[in-house]
């Protein structure tokens, strides 16, 4: 426990909030046009590819984003809405697109062909 002589020497300061996404400045979600798109692999437990996507910001800051879903629409030029949440094993990549808005569509071009029950398997065996 500091002493009042060594509080009025040096007084206590608070902890530094650290951001995270600082391309965003501050805003919650920002427009930018895709400059580059590329597929990545991810760090070391895990193994698969992972689309991403070069951006050019409003701000004229250039970040790389996470596109999420199965396929997507995206093209050189293409105007996406980015927010804040990083894909944890991809270095570098702190940020996400937001499916929805823009030129980023919603429908996911890969759909499941075969469905399995709500239950299970289902038990039935055709010969």
């Amino acid at each position: 426990m500091p002493t009042y002589h060594q509080i009025l020497k040096n007084p206590r300061r608070k902890k530094m909030h650290t951001n995270n996404v600082k391309a965003l400045e501050g805003c919650p979600q920002k427009k930018g046009v895709c400059v580059k798109l590329r597929i990545v692999k991810p760090k070391k437990p895990n193994s698969a590819q992972r689309k991403v996507a070069k951006l050019r910001l409003s701000t004229r800051r250039m970040i790389i984003a996470y596109i999420p879903g199965q396929g997507h629409n995206l093209q050189e030029y293409s105007s996406v809405l980015v927010s804040g949440g990083r894909a944890p094993d991809l270095p570098g990549v702190r940020y996400t697109l937001i499916k929805g808005k823009y030129d980023f569509s919603w429908k996911e071009s890969f759909e499941r062909k075969k469905k399995l029950s709500k239950y299970g398997y289902s038990t039935k065996k055709k010969f």
